[in-house]
Formats: structure tokens, C-alpha cells, sequence
């Protein structure tokens, strides 16, 4: 039986490093784990608990649905101005909803980043670490991949060419796979 795994970018733009990161997760992930990424999260309205009181809007009801689908969650995001990106927050405060019953809860996870800069994106994933605390996901916290100066890595496409970073995508969702077993344990 197959791993199902939620790919969340943290990114609306087509051509981030970060979806070009996932991607590579997609093409790299280990036999028996598949990764389905989430292409709505520009369309998550802003939290508003009076709209959540009547449903949730059908982009926050197609991300929960993936999520609680899965058997984990895998986040690629970027890091901006030292912190999770506001859209990716958005979409985690909607899947946190309703609180203690939420498709979060328990819910094994990974995080990855990669960034121009020399930061990597550790302020983001420290973040999101300190978020899912409240929801109890099980966040994976070794290996970690927090890639600085990664325009180079990737081709103009937006493909990681450089292999070196291959291998560690590769052990780093082999390592999850692992964790994700642990997890249902």
C-alpha cells in the first residue's frame, strides 16, 4: 500500500525555487510514496471565522480534503521577511479549524525550503514547528533540508539539476517515509 503524501508549497509563484523544490520531492519520493501537491492555496480566502461558522469555502474544503487524505504532509516553503509566507499561514489556520478535531491533528509531517539568500528558510521552519504544536502534527525533525544560495541548483525550468541535492532530497524522503511509519505505530 502506498504512502500518501500531501505536497503543500509555501509559494504562489509558478516559477519558486520552492515548487520546483516539491517537484523534484514528486519525482524523487521512494517507491511506495506518493506526493499529490496542492495547486489552490492562491485561491484560500483569508481566515474569517464567521465564513468557517458556514462552511468552508471549496479551496479550504479541497485542501482538507487532500490532507486528510494523506497518510502525511510534506511543506516546501520560502522564507519571508523571517517568517512563514502569509497565504501558507492562511491555508494552515483554515486545515487547523475545527480546533482539537482538525485533519492536522496527529498528522506526521516534513518541512524543506530553499531560498536565494543565505537563510535557507530556518526562521520559516522554526515557525512552523512552534505552529503545529497546537496542532499536535508530528513534525519530523532530523534530516532537514534548508537550502541557501539555491537559484544555482535549479535550471531555468526550475528543475534541481544539482545532484548532490538530489541525494539529500532522496535520503531526506526516504528518512520521512520511515517517520511516517513510526507515526502510524
Amino acid at each position: 500500500m502506498a504512502i500518501r503524501v500531501a505536497g503543500i508549497p509555501g509559494s504562489l509563484r509558478e516559477a519558486s525555487l520552492n515548487k520546483g523544490l516539491l517537484r523534484a520531492a514528486v519525482e524523487l519520493a521512494p517507491a511506495g510514496m506518493e506526493i499529490s501537491i496542492y495547486t489552490r492555496l492562491g485561491d484560500v480566502p483569508p481566515y474569517n471565522e464567521d465564513v468557517f461558522t458556514q462552511g468552508d469555502p471549496e479551496p479550504v474544503a479541497d485542501l482538507k480534503k487532500l490532507i486528510g487524505g494523506a497518510d502525511a504532509m510534506l511543506i516546501v516553503t520560502p522564507e519571508y521577511n523571517y517568517g512563514v509566507p502569509g497565504v501558507l499561514k492562511n491555508a494552515i489556520d483554515w486545515a487547523s479549524r475545527p480546533s482539537g478535531k482538525c485533519v492536522l491533528n496527529r498528522k506526521p509531517a516534513a518541512l524543506m525550503g530553499c531560498s536565494p539568500g543565505l537563510g535557507g528558510t530556518n526562521r520559516a521552519q522554526h515557525a512552523l514547528r512552534q505552529t503545529f504544536v497546537f496542532t499536535e502534527t508530528h513534525v519530523m525533525s532530523q534530516p532537514e533540508i534548508k537550502i541557501p544560495s539555491a537559484a544555482p541548483l535549479f535550471d531555468p525550468s526550475d528543475k534541481l539539476t544539482d545532484e548532490n541535492t538530489r541525494q539529500h532530497v532522496k535520503k531526506f524522503l526516504a528518512a520521512f517515509a520511515t517517520w511516517i511509519g513510526r507515526s502510524k505505530d
